[in-house]
């Protein structure tokens, strides 16, 4: 690791006692021993982009470390790194040669706080391409937005999606960079739709797609998911609604889908609906449900971590009884070992429903 921990711009002040540094240092020895497996398992799959420490569960909470591809990203959402820490995290995994960047998001809205210095920062946004089970996707430590353009607690659904995608058409809502849609078409779907209201995501998404080599294209639609839903789904959405015009949408043909994932964000309003995982979110399913075919398949993600699965489950197939469908079957897909819990409840929770 080619930057030292004083090289971070704006670090507070110490804070912790002198055995921080092996504290936390027998804290990632221990990560390593738990992934051991399944980072040999990775390697072989074609894989360079994990997480390398989960502090809610592994011993430091607010702090994560992720490796995409050679880069070594350091995030804090609770309290800052003390400069102890960083020394320590950056002796621990230098024998990777990684290129390390901090980003500081323990302020107001989970945004970047911290200033890097030039040469940093220059590496922090310089493009990459990162690979996850033979799967290519671009990468930057630091750009326009907040988040990583990969979610990595999402591989064990998109590693399903890949195993169901075959000659399957596919809709993947809330698609952010198209990662479950490119993984998808590169296992062979027939036909996939990325829908999402950010086109400097979607821009992404479709510069995923031409790195990899793809028998079929997915069609990226810029698009609020409530207004694309809704007209997939026969429900139609209507121009007015309460007297009110409805900002411009993209006009879309009903039609239902072989398999359809379901990744919405926590909370989230606009003119076409509200987003509420915790206390609506049939709101969304059922306009989801109706877009999946018979026979279909529809993987529905929670991602607050005060849901308790089997009640949310539970709700899922109420809500699938209301609409006239039933849940033939229903598969829980966990993330993997880079994301241990240790309360049978995992912050995201992800259900395969055979409907």
């Amino acid at each position: 690791l080619a930057h030292s921990a004083g090289a971070l711009c704006c670090r507070p002040p110490s804070f912790v006692c002198e055995n921080t540094m092996s504290t936390l240092t027998e804290l990632l020895v221990a990560a390593d021993a738990h992934r051991a497996a399944l980072l040999t398992r990775l390697a072989s799959e074609e894989t360079d982009t994990y997480r390398l420490f989960h502090g809610s569960a592994e011993g430091r909470p607010g702090l994560t470390i992720d490796r995409y591809g050679d880069v070594l990203l350091l995030q804090t959402f609770h309290t800052p790194l003390s400069e102890e820490e960083h020394e320590a995290i950056l002796a621990h995994y230098a024998p990777l040669g990684l290129t390390a960047c901090y980003n500081d998001r323990s302020g107001a809205n989970s945004r970047i706080g911290n200033r890097l210095p030039e040469d940093q920062l220059e590496a922090a946004q310089t493009p990459r391409i990162i690979r996850e089970l033979g799967v290519k996707y671009h990468f930057q430590a630091r750009h326009q937005g907040q988040d990583p353009w990969l979610f990595l607690d999402l591989r064990a659904g998109r590693r399903r999606v890949m195993q169901l995608a075959e000659g399957k058409s596919v809709l993947n809502l809330f698609a952010y960079t198209g990662g479950v849609g490119v993984a998808a078409a590169k296992a062979g779907a027939s036909f996939v739709m990325n829908v999402d209201f950010a086109e400097s995501s979607l821009q992404v998404a479709r510069a995923n797609a031409k790195i990899n080599s793809l028998a079929t294209r997915p069609r990226c639609v810029e698009s609020d998911c409530f207004a694309a839903l809704r007209q997939l789904a026969s429900i139609g959405q209507p121009k007015m609604v309460r007297g009110k015009k409805m900002p411009p949408f993209p006009v879309l043909e009903a039609r239902q889908f072989d398999l359809v994932f379901l990744d919405p964000p926590r909370y989230a309003k606009s003119p076409f609906g509200v987003v509420d995982l915790i206390n609506d979110y049939p709101a969304l399913f059922k306009p989801a449900l109706l877009a999946t075919a018979e026979g279909g398949m529809l993987i529905c993600c929670n991602n607050v971590a005060q849901v308790d699965r089997d009640a949310w489950l539970a709700q899922l197939k109420r809500s699938a009884e209301k609409a006239g469908r039933t849940v033939r079957d229903a598969e829980w897909i966990t993330p993997e070992d880079d994301f241990p819990t240790f309360d049978g409840n995992p912050p995201l929770k992800m259900v395969l429903l055979h409907v």
